[in-house]
């Protein structure tokens, strides 16, 4: 059975930094693509980085871009997310995601492209 456990989040403020990790088991970690997604109060999940089962291609939300950074390590079957100078929009819960599929600029946003999930991890980001 396939698990993926985040962990990192927790209380930041406005321009502080947080590490986001989620580590998988239960399967071979080195072909699965990874992705990070968000849910705030009241939203949808929304889309914020993807990464390449290899690592050599990585995406991100218009949002995030030049403030987050998704990265994966193979042997510990762990993907980061690193995000930098927060807002208190970031505020959400954060999932990390997982898929053997290939995926297109447009699948890999989705959420139903994925077939397994964390259970999140709280990042709340005070002005």
């Amino acid at each position: 059975q396939v698990q993926l456990v985040e962990s990192g989040g927790g209380l930041a403020q406005a321009g502080g930094s947080l590490r986001l990790s989620c580590a998988v088991s239960g399967r071979t970690f080195d072909n699965l693509n990874m992705a990070w997604f968000r849910q705030g109060p009241g939203k949808e999940r929304e889309f914020v980085a993807f990464i390449s089962w290899s690592g050599g291609s990585t995406y991100y939300t218009d949002s995030v871009k030049g403030r987050f950074t998704i990265s994966r390590d193979n042997v510990k079957s762990t993907v980061y997310l690193q995000m930098n100078n927060l807002k208190p929009e970031d505020t959400a819960v954060y999932y990390c995601a997982a898929t053997t599929r290939l995926t297109t600029y447009l699948t890999r946003q989705r959420p139903g492209s994925y077939d397994y999930w964390g259970q999140g991890t709280q990042v709340t980001v005070s002005s």
